[in-house]
C-alpha cells in the first residue's frame, strides 16, 4: 500500500489544477450549505431565549380607556398568567438634525419597577426617575440612527402640548425587535421611535389617571389563545377595545417569524441547489477522471493489486480531494454565518447576537459530499475491474459508427470537417455531453438566481412607491377628524396635491376563515394612492364593494364575486355582508379598500378623514416639515423618499451581501465545471487529437475540434440554465412568501445576459487554460501503445 499511496500523492501532484476547481466546486455547495443553516439557527435560538428572558407576551390589545379595575376581570379569564396594563400613544418628535417630523410611541412602564411583560433591557444610562419630568428611555434603533446620546433632548407634542424630553437610558425590548409602525411598507429607523416614561408622567400628559388603553397578556402553559382573545373583545368592547390579537400577529414578532420562516425555506433550496450542484458534479467528474485511467487500473490489477485495494486507491484519491473542498466549505460558511449574524443584528435588534455554527449543517453537508465522491468513484472503478487486465490495457473500443439521414443532407456535407467530427464526437457520447450541459447550465442557474433578488426589489419599489402610492408625504391625524382638516393641511407651505383616507380597523370574515386588518377609505377621483391589478391597469373603487389585496382574497378564500363579512372594530361596530369587487396586486401587507363614502356609510358616520397624502414642492419641504412639527392635530409624517432610502439601507444591503456571496460560489462552480470539463475532453480524446496532428491538421484545426465542443456545449446549457434559474427563483419567491412581505417573480433580460456572459468568460478562461496543454502534447508520448 506505500506504493500506492506514493502514486496518490503523484498523482494528486499532476493534477492539481482539476483537483483545486473539483475542491472549490465542493467548498462553494458546503459552504452556502453551512451559512444558511448556521444563520437560522442563530437566529431562531437568539430569539427564544430573548422572549423568554424578557418575558415577551403572548395577547396584545389596544382600546380608548378603561378604569384599572378592569384588570382584575382580565386576570379572571381562564387561561391568562399575568397582565400588564399600559398608557400608549403615538407622538410628533422634532428630533435635532432632523428636518422631518419623527413618530415617537410613548410606553408607559411601572413607577417603582421593572415591566412584568415586555421588559426593557437596559443598554446604557438608567431608567427614568418618576419625580423628574420629561425623563425617557429611548430605543436603541432609534438613539443610533439619529445619533443620540445620554442627557440629549427631543421635544415632543403631548396631546397638543410641547414638552422637551431628556433622555436618560437606552434599550431595547423584545416587542420591538423589529421597529416598524403597523400599516408602514418598511421600517423607518430615523423617523419612528420608541420610548419609555413613567406610568405618573404619561397619566398626567394624557388624562389617564387609574386608567389604561393598552394591555399585555401572558397565557397559561396550554392555554388556548383564541379562546382568551374572544373573552378579552368581549369584556374590553365597552371600553373602545379594537380587537385583541396573539403573538403571531404582533408586527415586531411576525416579521421576525417571517423572516425565520423564509430563511428555513431558502436554507433548504438554495444550498440544497448549490451542494446538489457540487454533488452531481463531482460525481461526474470523477467518473469521467476515472474512465481515462483504465489502462493504469489494469496495470496495477496486472502486477498483482486485489481489486479492493485498486478501488481504495482510487477512492482515497476523491476523498482527499473532496475531504479539502469541505473543510475549506466549512470555515468559509462558518465566517459566512458570523457576518450574516451581524447583518442581522443590525436589522433585528437583540441584547446578544453571538454566533454558533450549527453541527448538524456541517455535519450533513460534509456528508453528502463524501458520499457523491465515493458514488462517483466506486461506480467508475468497479466498471474497470470487472474487465480483464488484457482487456482493460486497450484502449476503450471505438463506438459503432453509422450514418445517420441528417448527415446526408446538402447543408451537413457544407459543414467544415473539424465542425463534422464534433458533432459525430456528441451524438457517439450523447451522456457525456448531456451530463456536461446539465453541470454548465446548473451554474447559470445559480447566476441568475444571484441577480434576481435585485430585479425584484427594484421592481418592487417601482410597483409600490412610484405607480401605485404616488404621493410624498402621509399624514396622519391624532383623531379621526372632519373634512376641514383636509382643507387646512391643503394651505401648509408647498403643498400641491390633498387627497384624505379614512382608516377603519375590521375583521374581514368568509366561511370559516377570517382575517383582522384595516380597511382604507379612499376617494373615487384620486392620484396619490392607486391600486393595480397584475397588468398594472389601474382598479376602480365601486360604490358598494371591497377592493382585497391579491394576498388577503386567497388567505380568506374568496374571488371577485365573492360575498364577505365586515366586523368593524370601532366606534358602533357594525356588521354588515360586502362583495368583493376586485383584488389588488401588492407585495406587503394584507389590505383592503373601499370608497370613503361607502366606507362612511358604514360605520354610520359623516365623511370624516384619518389622514392625508400629500404631494409636495420640493423648494418648501423644510419649511412644511417645520410647521408640521409644531401642529398639534398630526400624530404621525411619514416621508416616502426617507422610506425608500431606508429600504435600500437594510432590506436591499442585507439581500445584497447573500447575493455577493452566491455570484461567488456560481462563478467558481461555473469556472470548475467547465474548465474540468474541458481537461477530462482532453485526456479522453488526446490519443485521437494527437493523430489528427501527426497525419497534418494544423494545432488551430485541432483545437477548433475540441474547444469547439466546449463552445456548443456551453451555447445549449445557457437557455436551459435560464430556465433552471427561473425555477429556481421561482421557488425562493414561495419559500419567502408572508403575510408581511412578498417578492415578485421579476427576472430582467440583464441579468439572463449577465449570467450568460459569466458563464462564456469562464469558457473562454478555461479554453484558452486546455488550449495550452493541448499545443504542448508530446505526439509520441501520446502516442506510444502500451504493452
Amino acid at each position: 500500500m506505500a506504493t500506492l499511496n506514493r502514486k496518490l500523492w503523484r498523482d494528486l501532484a499532476a493534477s492539481k489544477t482539476q483537483s483545486l476547481a473539483i475542491a472549490l466546486v465542493v467548498a462553494s455547495g458546503v459552504a452556502v450549505f453551512v451559512m444558511s443553516l448556521g444563520t437560522l439557527a442563530f437566529l431562531r435560538s437568539t430569539r427564544d431565549s430573548y422572549y423568554e428572558r424578557y418575558r415577551f407576551a403572548d395577547v396584545f390589545t389596544s382600546l380608548r380607556r378603561a378604569p384599572e379595575s378592569v384588570a382584575e376581570e382580565i386576570m379572571g379569564i381562564p387561561g391568562v398568567s399575568r397582565i400588564q396594563t399600559r398608557i400608549v400613544s403615538d407622538v410628533t418628535l422634532d428630533v435635532p438634525g432632523l428636518n422631518e417630523p419623527a413618530v415617537g410611541r410613548l410606553i408607559s412602564i411601572p413607577d417603582d419597577a421593572l415591566p412584568a411583560l415586555n421588559n426593557v433591557f437596559l443598554r446604557e444610562g438608567r431608567l427614568p426617575n418618576p419625580d423628574r419630568p420629561g425623563e425617557v428611555l429611548v430605543n436603541e434603533v432609534f438613539a443610533e440612527a439619529n445619533r443620540l446620546q445620554l442627557g440629549d433632548h427631543i421635544d415632543a407634542v403631548l396631546q397638543g402640548r410641547f414638552q422637551r424630553l431628556r433622555i436618560v437610558g437606552i434599550g431595547l425590548s423584545p416587542e420591538y425587535v423589529f421597529q416598524m409602525r403597523l400599516g408602514d411598507l418598511l421600517p423607518d429607523e430615523r423617523r419612528f421611535g420608541v420610548l419609555w416614561l413613567r406610568r405618573r408622567q404619561m397619566e398626567s400628559a394624557f388624562d389617564m389617571r387609574g386608567a389604561f388603553n393598552d394591555v399585555t397578556v401572558a397565557l397559561m402553559r396550554g392555554a388556548n389563545p383564541d379562546a382568551v382573545i374572544r373573552d378579552l373583545d368581549r369584556l374590553l368592547k365597552p371600553y373602545g377595545g379594537v380587537g385583541a390579537y396573539d403573538r403571531n400577529d404582533q408586527i415586531s414578532a411576525r416579521f421576525l417569524d417571517d423572516e425565520i420562516k423564509q430563511l428555513r425555506a431558502t436554507a433548504v433550496v438554495s444550498p440544497a441547489i448549490f451542494l446538489g450542484v457540487a454533488a452531481f458534479l463531482l460525481n461526474v467528474v470523477l467518473s469521467r477522471r476515472i474512465q481515462t485511467q483504465r489502462e493504469v487500473i489494469a496495470t496495477l490489477k496486472a502486477f498483482g493489486y486485489g481489486n479492493r485495494e485498486v478501488a481504495l486507491h482510487y477512492l482515497q484519491g476523491a476523498l482527499v480531494v473532496t475531504a479539502a473542498g469541505a473543510a475549506i466549505g466549512v470555515v468559509a460558511g462558518h465566517w459566512m454565518g458570523s457576518s450574516m449574524a451581524e447583518l442581522y443584528g443590525e436589522f433585528y435588534r437583540f441584547p446578544e447576537t453571538a454566533y454558533h455554527p450549527d453541527p448538524r449543517g456541517m455535519v450533513l453537508a460534509v456528508t453528502v459530499s463524501l458520499a457523491a465522491a465515493t458514488l462517483g468513484v466506486l461506480r467508475s472503478v468497479m466498471k474497470v475491474l470487472r474487465m480483464s487486465p488484457a482487456e482493460a490495457m486497450r484502449p476503450a473500443s471505438p463506438a459503432v459508427y453509422h450514418r445517420t439521414w441528417w448527415e446526408q443532407l446538402w447543408l451537413f456535407r457544407l459543414l467544415p470537417v473539424t465542425v463534422k467530427m464534433n458533432v459525430r464526437h456528441v451524438r457517439r457520447k450523447p451522456l457525456h455531453a448531456m451530463f456536461a450541459v446539465l453541470g454548465i447550465a446548473f451554474s447559470v442557474s445559480i447566476l441568475v438566481m444571484g441577480h434576481f433578488l435585485t430585479d425584484a426589489f427594484d421592481h418592487l419599489i417601482d410597483h409600490q412607491f412610484y405607480r401605485a402610492q404616488r404621493h410624498d408625504v402621509q399624514v396622519a391625524m391624532y383623531q379621526v377628524t372632519s373634512p376641514g382638516g383636509e382643507h387646512e393641511l391643503n394651505h401648509l407651505p408647498g403643498v400641491q396635491r390633498v387627497e384624505p383616507y379614512r382608516a377603519v380597523a375590521a375583521q374581514l370574515r368568509h366561511g370559516h376563515r377570517s382575517y383582522r386588518t384595516a380597511i382604507l377609505g379612499l376617494d373615487h377621483e384620486r392620484e396619490l394612492y392607486q391600486l393595480l391589478d397584475a397588468s398594472g391597469a389601474r382598479i376602480p373603487l365601486p360604490e358598494g364593494g371591497i377592493v382585497l389585496s391579491d394576498k388577503l382574497a386567497q388567505s380568506i378564500g374568496v374571488v371577485p364575486g365573492d360575498t364577505i363579512s365586515i366586523e368593524v372594530m370601532e366606534g358602533r361596530q357594525p356588521i354588515e355582508p360586502v362583495r368583493v369587487a376586485g383584488t389588488a396586486m401588492e407585495f406587503a401587507g394584507m389590505n383592503a379598500y373601499m370608497s370613503r363614502r361607502a366606507l362612511s356609510r358604514l360605520m354610520q358616520e359623516s365623511e370624516a378623514i384619518s389622514g392625508v397624502y400629500l404631494t409636495v414642492d420640493e423648494a418648501f419641504q423644510d419649511e412644511l416639515y417645520r410647521t408640521l412639527k409644531q401642529t398639534p392635530r398630526v400624530a404621525s409624517v411619514s416621508v416616502k423618499r426617507a422610506s425608500i432610502e431606508q429600504f435600500h439601507e437594510t432590506v436591499t444591503n442585507n439581500q445584497l451581501a447573500m447575493q455577493q456571496f452566491t455570484t461567488l460560489f456560481a462563478v467558481i462552480i461555473a469556472i470548475g465545471v467547465i474548465y474540468n470539463t474541458a481537461r477530462i475532453s482532453l485526456e479522453e480524446r488526446s490519443r485521437e487529437l494527437a493523430t489528427l496532428r501527426v497525419i497534418g491538421f494544423t494545432r488551430a484545426e485541432v483545437a477548433t475540434i475540441l474547444l469547439g465542443e466546449l463552445a456548443v456545449t456551453t451555447c445549449v446549457a445557457i437557455p436551459i440554465g435560464s430556465l433552471f434559474g427561473y425555477g429556481f427563483c421561482f421557488a425562493m419567491v414561495k419559500g419567502f412568501e408572508s403575510e408581511a412581505f412578498r417578492i415578485p417573480l421579476v427576472i430582467e433580460s440583464s441579468s439572463y445576459a449577465s449570467a450568460a456572459l459569466v458563464t462564456i468568460a469562464a469558457a473562454m478562461a478555461s479554453g484558452l487554460a486546455v488550449r495550452r496543454r493541448l499545443d504542448r502534447l508530446d505526439l509520441v508520448e501520446v502516442l506510444k501503445t502500451r504493452e
